[in-house]
């Protein structure tokens, strides 16, 4: 089983001789090593380069350990470029293990014949730090857990035991390439400990690592649930009788955050055409991760393929909110009544905007006037989907609202 990547190296393919530093993150093990040396080095050899002008360095390697030293990298790097004016591609591996990596990388930028490209571990290489230091000088490529979709194109087995697996154990390469079950779990677990929480312990020196956990699994309990640092404050206090202010819970859950651990989305007003600032909700990057956090005890299928849909849409380069409408409208009494309602999703790339409901199972025709009802209010002429579970047809509604199975949206 082998997984082609294809929508990222396309991004690497159009970033390619742009005078930028192409940065690829995302969590560690999720393949942005074997995406660069593996899959865009073939695409790189397939296209006329030769093999002597790709400079490999991996850093967390031992055979390459000198090569962490600024000026022996760069005097390396230099020198090789000078063998010809051809294009030479450098591609480094677990960059933050260089000392002064960024001062090393801003300068390959003025070497002519040099395209740059590097990876770096979650745990010293955060997208806050990238913000920082290569503003105008890089171009980020977030690299997401396996799609459903790509996982659907290397195999012939059945879709809704696909799907079962992936609900259950996400889009991890080395844990979707494991066919044991209980290994799965092993491996997630592990991941979870030893790599993951590790990380950001050693990275911002906690000590007290008990309340980051227990955090870490409360936002994991609350997928898709409206929420704040004040609200989780209160839920320590009550559930865990544990004081703990909302300024470190909102620290902790930056940490998760920059560890590209989970994502915080915004709510939008539509009609306002406004942010609001608060409550949030949040998703995990990998629904394998989450569940194992829980021990796979609240493996619930609504939520879960609310989180999917988010990571699918992210993954397709949109831009997405939580959609807010206020409505106002008279009781039999006569009187106004404000309400709220809400788009699980407004995915914006571009001009192009789409509204999504994410409805597990549509029974009858209440449960389908419900999730409808949102979308009618936007009162706009942007495309608005309906997507659930249920074993249905696409078809359009009077209204304009499309109606989708799961499976015919993920794998379109």
């Amino acid at each position: 089983m082998k997984f082609r990547r294809e929508e990222y190296i396309k991004k690497l393919v159009i970033s390619k001789h742009n005078r930028l530093v192409k940065i690829i993150t995302g969590l560690r093990r999720v393949g942005k090593s074997y995406l660069l040396f593996n899959l865009y080095k073939q695409h790189l050899l397939e296209n006329g380069i030769e093999v002597n002008h790709i400079i490999e360095l991996q850093l967390d390697s031992f055979a390459h350990r000198e090569y962490r030293k600024a000026e022996i990298l760069y005097n390396y790097v230099e020198n090789l470029t000078k063998q010809d004016s051809q294009m030479y591609y450098v591609m480094i591996d677990e960059v933050q293990m260089l000392e002064d990596f960024v001062d090393v990388l801003n300068g390959f930028l003025h070497i002519e014949n040099l395209d740059v490209y590097v990876t770096g571990s979650n745990a010293k290489f955060l997208s806050s730090d990238i913000v920082t230091e290569f503003r105008g000088r890089g171009i980020e490529i977030h690299l997401q857990p396996l799609s459903f979709k790509e996982i659907k194109e290397t195999t012939n087995e059945d879709i809704s035991s696909l799907w079962r697996d992936y609900i259950y154990y996400g889009g991890l390469p080395m844990v979707v390439l494991e066919k044991d079950r209980t290994r799965k779990v092993e491996i997630l677990q592990d991941l979870l400990k030893e790599t993951y929480l590790s990380d950001i312990k050693n990275r911002n020196n906690i000590k007290n690592d008990a309340e980051l956990e227990e955090l870490f699994c409360l936002l994991a309990s609350n997928i898709g649930a409206l929420t704040n640092p004040s609200k989780l404050a209160n839920t320590f206090a009550s559930k865990k009788k544990v004081k703990i202010s909302h300024n470190t819970i909102k620290t902790y859950i930056d940490y998760f955050i920059d560890s590209f651990l989970i994502n915080k989305v915004v709510r939008y007003d539509i009609k306002g055409k406004k942010y609001i600032d608060t409550p949030y909700k949040y998703y995990f990057t990998d629904i394998g991760l989450r569940n194992a956090l829980l021990n796979f005890r609240q493996v619930e299928p609504t939520h879960i393929m609310e989180n999917i849909i988010y990571n699918h849409l992210i993954g397709n380069s949109y831009k997405v909110d939580i959609g807010n409408i206020i409505h106002y409208q008279k009781n039999f009494e006569g009187k106004t009544i404000r309400s709220t309602l809400e788009v699980d999703f407004v995915c914006n790339k571009g001009s192009e905007r789409i509204y999504i409901q994410s409805a597990y199972s549509l029974p009858d025709e209440d449960k389908q006037k419900q999730e409808q009802r949102s979308l009618t209010l936007t009162d706009d002429s942007f495309t608005k989907i309906i997507l659930t579970a249920d074993n249905i047809p696409t078809y359009s509604l009077a209204n304009g609202i499309t109606m989708m199975n799961i499976f015919d949206y993920l794998l379109s």
